[in-house]
């Protein structure tokens, strides 16, 4: 494969630094892949992609490999993390398909504007958009994927195009939400949202307080407005104590009475609420920054009852994390326009994580079999996690669209995204 001619750079199995860059962000995960290669611009990954096709290859895009499911077996791996650049015009970003969510709300914020960013400023925008993207601000604005104008790509074939919904319907219909499995984006543009103040903290206590401040987050969450979103968080840190925390932001000057409850509970540790740049946004969950090993489970919520008898009936041990999160609002109603990601029809969702060990994958299956009862079946593409698969993630006629397209366009197979529509 060293005939491949690109502006960055190729690495191959032996080659100095090709172990590091196959690594995705979850360092769990394996990526037994053919090649890597760091583009350099959107001409390198036209010419990777036209490579591909003519070998009978595949390619895998990579931002930052959040997503990734070590599905890439003989893949050519494509880092798009060179792909930079963020302008912010009449309302608009367009950033390059390396760029990470803290580029934006640095930019957007002292505009008085937003993105639709979720709780980590180092994600990339672009896979995030691409799965849909489930943000702080969702219940207010809905999903990222619906804010898109335009792609920058390059299709199955190697060649650059310019997607919106004039110049090719199904296609933008399909990225916006669909996944990366029908042309790898090189850049995109989408609209901001107005945030000229924000309003974000996370308040703590002792684990022992997990019922009362559960019962105030069901309480709050079911009379809440839009503009306010809620997470709650069981939380085991090795070697400290038990915590259970909720995260806040609400969009505006200041959230008034809407948190009272939140306020009466006694034996609070922590409290950082405060008026909070748009910059700011990650230091919310204060989620780590750098790679590191982790296995979890995402699953949608038809409601509350009975949930807290699961999750707090024993110690989430081994488990680091266990996050309920208030979804509804906008996210909960069919975007006008919108795009494969639909919408969710479910109330909340809960994730689990912790460190990849059997007792976490044991106790994940556990909290996943007792939650039956009070969970939908379906999945956020943008939330899969390894051994999962796309089909999951869509009512039966958006799967089925979706695969028409991948078949029309890419007959060959010639992009595998994290979670192929045909898998």
């Amino acid at each position: 494969m060293n005939d491949i001619k690109v502006n960055g750079n190729l690495l191959l199995p032996g080659d100095p630094g090709f172990d590091e860059a196959r690594k995705p962000w979850n360092l769990a995960v394996d990526q037994p892949v053919r090649a890597v290669v760091e583009a350099a611009d959107a001409d390198d990954v036209a010419t990777v992609v036209s490579y591909a096709r003519l070998n009978g290859l595949a390619v895998t895009a990579q931002p930052s490999g959040h997503g990734a499911s070590g599905d890439t077996d003989g893949t050519i791996l494509l880092k798009t993390t060179r792909l930079g650049g963020v302008r912010v015009e009449d309302g608009v970003a367009r950033v390059g398909a390396g760029v990470k969510w803290g580029e934006v709300l640095a930019a957007a914020g002292p505009l008085g504007l937003t993105g639709l960013a979720g709780s980590s400023p180092v994600v990339s925008v672009t896979g995030y958009t691409l799965g849909g993207g489930l943000s702080w601000f969702g219940r207010k604005y809905g999903f990222a994927a619906d804010s898109v104008r335009a792609f920058e790509a390059v299709d199955a074939a190697g060649d650059h195009v310019r997607v919106t919904a004039e110049s090719d319907p199904e296609l933008f219909w399909a990225l916006r939400g669909g996944g990366g499995d029908f042309a790898l984006v090189t850049s995109l543009e989408f609209g901001l949202n107005p945030a000229p103040e924000l309003f974000g903290g996370r308040m703590m206590w002792p684990v022992e307080r997990a019922s009362e401040v559960f019962n105030a987050f069901a309480e709050t969450t079911a009379e809440a407005p839009e503009e306010l979103t809620l997470w709650f968080d069981l939380l085991k840190f090795p070697g400290a104590p038990g915590f259970v925390a909720v995260d806040a932001t609400f969009l505006g000057e200041h959230p008034g009475a809407l948190l009272r409850r939140f306020d009466r509970i006694g034996g609070l540790i922590s409290d950082t609420r405060r008026p909070t740049p748009v910059a700011e946004l990650g230091s919310i969950c204060a989620e780590p920054t750098d790679p590191s090993p982790g296995s979890g489970r995402f699953e949608l919520l038809t409601g509350l009852e009975g949930v807290a008898d699961v999750l707090l009936g024993a110690p989430i041990d081994p488990l680091i994390s266990v996050q309920v999160r208030h979804l509804g609002g906008a996210l909960a109603r069919p975007a006008e326009g919108g795009g494969a990601v639909g919408h969710l029809a479910e109330p909340y969702s809960v994730y689990m994580f912790g460190r990849p060990t059997p007792d976490t994958a044991e106790r994940i299956t556990d909290l996943t079999k007792a939650l039956v009862p009070h969970t939908s079946g379906r999945k956020s593409y943008t939330m899969l996690t390894q051994g999962e698969r796309a089909a999951s993630a869509f009512p039966t006629n958006t799967l089925a669209r979706l695969r028409d397209l991948k078949r029309a366009r890419d007959p060959h197979g010639v992009i595998r995204a994290n979670f192929p529509v045909l898998g």
